[in-house]
């Protein structure tokens, strides 16, 4: 199944959901576990019909969902396949659904609270290191230009480039993504709380913010139709 670009899933119009990384995701306020659980059970038997199922993950007060196809296509300029995860239209079909049910169940989305954390590491190595990583954090050691691990219990990690004959100041920097009315929250708490904006020439999309002692980090947003106003 074709990945979804950018527009067509501003185009869907998922009020509940944001684009955060490689999934959509949606969390929903629940104010005890046996209503938490009968939603949980409803979403199930909604992917048993669509052949297609969410990850869901339960706290005290609410529910995290993420929907991505593992095997989306993605077609290059010159038509070359490849398989990527990504959100197709099985993904949006689903999310639509998912948000039917939880207006049944009389629960609130709360969209402005997702996020996503991901690590990227700086390298000029890694088809070489990527084993390395991928055995330490999955138990797996395959290779490629991105760490998954299918669980869900690790973040995913990123090989970035780097230049051979140059050490960066820092290999690993860490990767948060946040819906986009969140993200000037979330930069301003960081300035307030002695952080520095190091980097915003990709802004909204990107915003590099150091701590005190230099360490770096990327907070990240998909800005495709929604307002950050």
């Amino acid at each position: 199944m074709d990945m979804l670009m950018g527009d067509k899933i501003a185009e869907a119009n998922l009020t509940d959901w944001r684009k955060l990384a490689q999934g959509l995701h949606a969390r929903y306020v629940v104010n005890d576990f046996s209503t938490g659980a009968r939603f949980i059970t409803a979403v199930g038997v909604a992917g048993d019909e669509a052949g297609h199922h969410p990850s869901v993950s339960m706290g005290t007060g609410y529910i995290d969902l993420k929907l991505i196809t593992d095997d989306a296509i993605y077609r290059d300029d010159d038509g070359t396949e490849h398989v990527v995860a990504w959100p197709t239209q099985q993904d949006v079909d689903l999310a639509r659904r998912i948000t039917e049910i939880a207006a049944d169940h009389g629960l609130a989305a709360d969209p402005s609270s997702v996020s996503q954390f991901e690590l990227g590491l700086d390298t000029p190595n890694a088809a070489a290191i990527a084993p390395v990583w991928a055995a330490l954090l999955t138990g797996n050691p395959s290779s490629g230009d991105e760490v998954r691990d299918a669980t869900g219990q690790v973040p995913n990690l990123w090989f970035g480039s780097a230049d051979v004959d140059e050490a960066p100041p820092q290999r690993f920097h860490v990767e948060i993504y946040v819906a986009p009315e969140e993200a000037e929250q979330r930069i301003a708490a960081a300035v307030a709380a002695g952080g520095t904006v190091v980097d915003d020439s990709n802004a909204p999309s990107q915003t590099v913010i150091a701590d005190q002692d230099g360490n770096t980090g990327i907070l990240c947003v998909e800005i495709w139709g929604v307002e950050t106003d």
